[in-house]
This record gives C-alpha cells, sequence and structure tokens, in this order.
C-alpha cells in the first residue's frame, strides 16, 4: 500500500512539474529615461516550450506597466495596448523598439543607465494556468539597440531559479 501512495505521489508531482510551460527569458532590457520623462519601454527575446501567451507584466518600482504594440496603420506608426502575445512553442518571440514592448507609463523618477527594473511578466499555458516569471532589466543608455551582453534566465519546472530570477 506504502508503495502504491508513493507512486502516485511521485505521478501527481510529475504531472504538476509539467503543466507549466518552460519559459526562456534573454536580453532583457529597459530603455534609459532623461529627466522629468515619464515613459519608457522595456525589451526581450521570450521563448516557451509549449504554446502559451504573455498576457501581464508588472513592477514593483514603476506604476503602470502594459503590454504594447507599434504598427503601421494608414501609413502612420501607432502605439497602443494589446492583451496579449502569444508564445508559440519553441519559437523566440522577441521584443523589441517598434515592435512589441512592455511600456512603462507614469513614471516619477529617472530610469537611469547601469541600473536595473525589476519585472514580473504573466504567462498564460495553453490549459488555461498561469504563472509568473520575475526578472531584472538592465537599463541601457538611450540609444541603445539592446544589442551586447544580456542577462539570460532560463525557467524550468515550479520554483526554478537562475541567476536570481523565479518562476512562481
Amino acid at each position: 500500500m506504502k508503495t502504491l501512495v508513493k507512486t502516485l505521489l511521485l505521478a501527481s508531482a510529475l504531472a504538476a512539474s509539467t503543466a507549466f510551460a518552460q519559459v526562456k527569458v534573454e536580453n532583457a532590457w529597459v530603455r534609459a529615461t532623461v529627466p522629468n520623462q515619464q515613459a519608457t519601454g522595456a525589451f526581450l527575446n521570450i521563448t516557451s516550450d509549449k504554446d502559451a501567451r504573455l498576457v501581464g507584466a508588472s513592477s514593483s518600482l514603476l506604476p503602470n506597466v502594459e503590454i504594447h504594440e507599434m504598427a503601421m496603420e494608414n501609413d502612420v506608426m501607432k502605439m497602443r495596448q494589446v492583451q496579449s502575445i502569444d508564445l508559440p512553442a519553441g519559437k523566440t518571440v522577441e521584443l523589441k523598439p517598434g515592435g512589441h514592448h512592455i511600456m512603462f507609463m507614469g513614471l516619477t523618477e529617472q530610469v537611469k543607465e547601469g541600473g536595473a527594473v525589476p519585472l514580473t511578466l504573466e504567462i498564460e499555458n495553453s490549459d488555461g494556468s498561469k504563472e509568473s516569471i520575475e526578472i531584472q532589466a538592465q537599463v541601457r543608455a538611450l540609444a541603445s539597440g539592446g544589442k551586447g551582453h544580456g542577462q539570460a534566465h532560463s525557467h524550468g519546472g515550479h520554483g526554478s531559479r537562475d541567476n536570481g530570477a523565479h518562476k512562481r
């Protein structure tokens, strides 16, 4: 009987650990601001091993965080909030200047080069379950195109940690 209980517990633990997608976030950065600037953007590469969606973002340091896209509309570049970004299994989705990005609005202080901004990404898995991934996005110079060394974070299983980032 004890063996059967242990087997069932192990099977349910394995099922729970594989229910969430394995998500990798790389090259996360935030564009530095000038004094009194009230908005900036965060950019990153995100890869999920299973179909999922980025459905939200937040930061303990910044008051208003939204997922945005920039798109051409009647020959005019427009920026608008989107509810989610699809993360197709095995494909890297790039959030970049001029495309999808995370928008910080209502800034009360300057975001300075060399610092870091805590960022929590909300992921919805294909089964509807949700998980949070916490990262530190490095602040880069205004002219930065996101090139150079980026901090990589790999997330796997419940509560895994890598370079100070973790998933709940």
